[in-house]
């Protein structure tokens, strides 16, 4: 009797341990769908991975610290000597030539000194390929946004031709605040902090955007509801007066 009660016990406590397991179970899961879906744009992958996950993706994200710190000095270099320093291209290319040029006199100079060969010289050629290679990618661009900003407007939709409308107009006052070249620059700051800063601070960020989606989503619904639907059912009224 003593043995059958003692394997009653065990069985009851090993059925309580099972249905706990299966509830922190169950509680992990419901845990691991909801984080997947307070993810920015629903998304899955890695930032990495929608980086590129090459070696650009190890640039923007800073895998490799010397690199990435080599590339924004660089690019901070160049927006200094221009914008600060006020600097003209051509005066730069200039110096840059003429700096060139000094070291290769320099160089050979040196090597009819030590009686070596003048083809031993370095020499910079550019390769043909890339001006073609950026021609292409850049042309590929433009008429790329050109044929959005077309249908756009072609397509009749008055929520996407607003958004449009608006995002042109806050770049036309961001042009007015700051030249090309700064903008080109904050916007290369930007993608070389804001991704290592988003992959750090995922969470918080995920919901503090999706917070405020919902609160601009609400302001949105009462302005379609208040104008842009009656504009919509003027368009179509006069459509069929038509």
């Amino acid at each position: 009797m003593e043995h059958a009660a003692g394997n009653i016990l065990n069985n009851i406590m090993e059925t309580v341990a099972d249905s706990v397991q299966q509830h922190k179970s169950e509680i992990e899961e419901q845990n691991t769908a909801s984080a997947r879906v307070r993810r920015l744009f629903g998304r899955q992958k890695t930032i990495h991975k929608i980086l590129g996950g090459g070696k650009s993706a190890d640039v923007l994200l800073w895998r490799n610290k010397k690199i990435s710190s080599s590339v924004l000095t660089c690019a901070t270099v160049i927006w200094v000597l221009f914008e600060w320093l006020n600097y003209h291209f051509l005066t730069l290319i200039a110096f840059a030539l003429f700096l060139g040029m000094l070291i290769q006199f320099a160089w050979s100079s040196a090597s009819v000194v030590l009686n070596r060969s003048t083809s031993q010289v370095p020499r910079l050629v550019i390769p043909d390929d890339l001006f073609a290679n950026v021609a292409v990618s850049l042309g590929a661009q433009i008429n790329q946004f050109l044929g959005f900003i077309q249908d756009v407007a072609c397509e009749r939709n008055l929520k996407q031709f607003l958004v449009v409308v608006a995002s042109l107009w806050a770049a036309a006052i961001i042009g007015t605040w700051c030249n090309l070249l700064t903008v080109v620059y904050v916007g290369f700051v930007c993608t070389h902090t804001l991704p290592i800063l988003y992959e750090k601070y995922e969470d918080q960020i995920d919901d503090f955007l999706y917070n405020l989606l919902g609160h601009f989503q609400n302001h949105y619904s009462k302005l379609d509801v208040s104008v842009l639907s009656k504009l919509s059912k003027g368009n179509l009224r006069s459509k069929k007066n038509d």
